[in-house]
């Protein structure tokens, strides 16, 4: 691309991204107001052209003209675990290049919280609400929102009559199960995840209906918090019961955990008991020995969940994604066939 010409120290304006883009003036504001009749070419060449240029629209004057503050709300809430927080990084990379993000954490995602925060999100002239649902309360206040804004709920699979997107975790449960169940395992036994949420929900679901397809006998259910803290202290409960050779965990957290209970025990990974965990948390490579477990991409749920919410913004009848993201299977040392 040739550089336009421009005066010296002046900043890059709209006209010069339409110049060096080769494309129209209306083009670019079409891209940057994320119009949905605009070729993937073209869109492709505006944005490069604007991260060339250095361009920064403006967004108060882009507000007047439009109408449009193009920010979306995102409530999620306060927390350092791995899913949420890479749901909303997610998120957030997609929305970089169109959107502004505002976003609400809250303490819990109780039915208070939530509505608080569409509330306040209507009052902030929001063009659309992402809600990260990772909790059974979030969802049950979902359906007490204002019609009148789109709103898209990430990390659940809903009845309610709106729009949502979600990892496969009941298909990512069933896939870790039936691995563990392949390599010749007579039953497999599931460190849970809180029953309040439903990502621990869904993936209690998959390991149960892996079991009942291959006719294996289901284990006692036992629960952790998600903490690695949480699975050493169910470990040691687990590791005294010798007739224990796999054990899928609902996170990769609880994993790292149960791998150290065991150790303390005398039981060896994968020799006497196989692990398999859940998300592929970026260290699980270097757990000793590395972790087999479920990635979630949650780049891709982020881009689902804003083209969604895209959708909806600019046509209220569309229809909702299809299918939920499918999670990949990523076999390392840690599960094994069972001792002889």
């Amino acid at each position: 691309m040739a550089l336009p010409d421009r005066g010296r120290g002046r900043p890059p304006v709209m006209t010069d991204v339409a110049q060096l883009a080769g494309v129209s003036h209306q083009t670019v504001s079409r891209v940057l107001n994320n119009h949905p009749n605009v070729r993937p070419q073209t869109k492709e060449l505006v944005l490069a052209a604007i991260s060339e240029l250095g361009y920064r629209p403006n967004a108060a004057a882009r507000t007047l003209v439009t109408r449009r503050t193009h920010t979306l709300g995102v409530i999620s809430f306060d927390t350092t675990l791995y899913g949420p927080a890479s749901m909303l990084y997610g998120i957030e990379r997609a929305a970089q290049d169109t959107y502004f993000v505002s976003i609400a954490s809250t303490p819990t995602l109780d039915r208070r919280s939530v509505l608080g925060s569409v509330e306040r999100f209507v009052g902030q002239g929001v063009e659309g609400i992402i809600v990260i649902t990772a909790q059974v309360s979030a969802v049950e206040a979902l359906a007490d929102c204002p019609s009148d804004i789109p709103l898209v709920a990430v990390g659940c699979r809903t009845a309610l009559p709106l729009h949502s997107v979600a990892v496969d975790n009941a298909g990512g449960a069933a896939l870790a199960t039936r691995y563990l169940l392949g390599l010749g395992h007579r039953t497999v036994h599931h460190l849970s995840g809180p029953p309040s949420w439903l990502d621990a929900e869904a993936r209690v679901e998959g390991w149960r209906d892996a079991l009942r397809e291959a006719g294996a006998v289901e284990p006692e259910l036992v629960s952790g918090d998600w903490s690695a803290a949480s699975g050493y202290e169910r470990g040691q409960q687990i590791a005294r019961d010798p007739s224990v050779t796999a054990i899928f965990c609902a996170n990769d957290h609880m994993a790292l955990g149960l791998v150290r209970a065991l150790a303390e025990q005398g039981r060896r990974v994968p020799e006497d008991v196989s692990v398999v965990g859940f998300d592929d948390v970026p260290e699980a490579a270097y757990f000793l020995p590395p972790l087999t477990t479920v990635r979630q991409d949650f780049g891709e749920l982020g881009r689902r969940a804003l083209d969604s919410l895209v959708g909806l913004i600019f046509d209220r009848d569309v229809a909702p994604p299809a299918e939920p993201v499918i999670p990949e299977f990523v076999v390392r040392s840690s599960a094994a066939p069972p001792a002889t």
